[in-house]
């Protein structure tokens, strides 16, 4: 035990250690324990909102804009995560191969790519705000008493991608511990700044819906300060000098043929949520899509050691592959699936006894409450088969394989997820139990064309 805490130790102070050689489950705890904690973190800004603005007059509105805002940003986070999971798999490749200096500069292109795009989406987020709340299903007064929130959170969509893809650098350089502390700082931030803009504290007035907006908007700027601090001081991994942002475009074309089909992969997957949200609001009632959008930040914030565990796993495949040694790569995503399974065991018994004290955290409403417990309930049901999933999908877009991983979310959620949710809801009159068992039934079939995949080996053979 003395040992293990030890090595617990190691991974938040962020000790360096090579990963490409020595006990693999050293390295798996070295890399998730911070990973998990990142996440973590990222979550609790989505937690934080639901749990202070319900807590407002009229709540079942104000959890109801949270809930579909976060959902459309869900979109924003495919380009995030897409292009974070693209500076994973080169920058852990280069410095398997031991070239820091080449990892520094392809991560000063992909910075520079990932300001084009999101500064773009930014831009369209603020303008077509209440449009897009509209096309969510939002009732006119939801949309009405959301819209400064949404355009707030719409608007920081280059923060949100910038603090996903610069973790993505630190992650691929194995320094998950400077990604972890980003989050810390924007997370603490949030938190404190949340109860204060939202119902006002001295000279401060309450700003209720928009200051939850603005507490998270602060909190990520903050954390985005940090994370390029870090990126550019002498003694991290490695360090980027100001020269390495001439255009390179054989880099940018490296990266984007890794990202662009990861983009499309979560865009694909997290579309197939929407369309979930969408579905229940519309077979149901304000009350099920707020009951329906408390279980989803409940299961976020569960199961993201197995996140963790995917994101070390990615790493291990891609500095691995890079030191030529593709069997360690392999031995590390299966040791990394044996513990999500046990772990993800554990959780699906929580949701399936014990969702209603869960629930009960965020609202007082009876109506939400049972929801909410449904949701927990049904989702959480197929959780065994989501912790193989991840792990798997995540191993061969670390090995840079992310078209595999995009055409089995595509069979899996839109030829399966999104008719059989419609069928079960609309045609079978089941509502939102239809759109809610149609989300395991997908994952376990994603669980299991992507161990199949990953046992053929031909992410082995990969070159970035």
């Amino acid at each position: 035990m003395k040992a293990f805490f030890t090595i617990i130790l190691d991974a938040i102070k962020g000790k360096h250690y090579t990963y490409t050689g020595g006990s693999i489950k050293k390295a798996i705890l070295l890399l998730a324990v911070p990973m998990i904690l990142e996440l973590a973190l990222e979550s609790v800004f989505a937690v934080v909102d639901t749990y202070f603005v319900g807590k407002l007059p009229n709540s079942k509105n104000a959890i109801a804009v949270v809930g579909l805002t976060e959902s459309v940003i869900s979109l924003i986070y495919t380009l995030a995560i897409g292009f974070s999971i693209g500076a994973t798999a080169l920058v852990s490749r280069r410095v398997g191969e031991n070239n820091l200096e080449e990892a520094a500069r392809t991560s000063a292109q992909v910075l520079m790519t990932s300001a084009v795009f999101s500064l773009l989406l930014s831009a369209l987020g603020f303008v077509f705000a209440e449009n897009i709340l509209q096309l969510m299903g939002a009732a006119p007064a939801v949309v009405a008493e959301g819209l400064p929130f949404a355009r707030l959170m719409f608007g920081s969509s280059t923060v949100i991608v910038y603090l996903f893809v610069i973790n993505g650098i630190f992650r691929g350089a194995g320094n998950a511990a400077m990604a972890m502390y980003s989050l810390w700082i924007a997370s603490a931030i949030n938190i404190l700044l949340c109860p204060v803009l939202i119902y006002g504290l001295g000279p401060i007035p309450a700003m209720g819906l928009t200051g939850a907006a603005l507490a998270t908007v602060i909190g990520r700027t903050v954390g985005v300060l940090f994370q390029l601090y870090s990126l550019f001081r002498a003694g991290s991994s490695f360090k980027i000098d100001l020269s390495y942002f001439n255009i390179n475009l054989e880099a940018i074309k490296s990266f984007l043929n890794v990202a662009w089909p990861a983009t499309f992969q979560f865009f694909i997957q997290t579309g197939s949520w929407i369309f979930m949200a969408y579905l229940v609001s519309e077979t149901g009632s304000t009350e099920a899509s707020a009951g329906y959008q408390i279980a989803i930040r409940c299961i976020v914030f569960f199961i993201l050691p197995a996140w963790g565990l995917s994101n070390a796993a990615a790493t291990l495949v891609g500095q691995n592959l890079g030191a030529n040694q593709p069997d360690r790569a392999e031995r590390s995503v299966l040791i990394c699936a044996k513990i999500n399974v046990a772990f993800m065991a554990l959780v699906t018994l929580i949701f399936v006894f014990l969702p209603e004290p869960i629930a009960r955290l965020f609202t007082k409403d009876v109506a939400v409450i049972s929801y909410a417990t449904l949701s927990l309930q049904v989702i959480g049901a197929g959780f065994l088969f989501y912790g193989i999933g991840m792990v798997m999908v995540q191993a061969l877009n670390g090995a840079g394989d992310s078209r595999t991983p995009t055409l089995i979310n595509f069979i899996c959620f839109w030829l399966v997820q999104v008719p059989l949710g419609y069928l079960l809801a609309k045609t079978f009159d089941l509502g939102p139990l239809g759109a809610l068992i149609a989300i395991p039934s997908a994952e376990t079939l994603l669980a299991i064309m992507a161990f199949y995949y990953f046992k053929v080996g031909k992410w082995k053979e990969i070159k970035v």
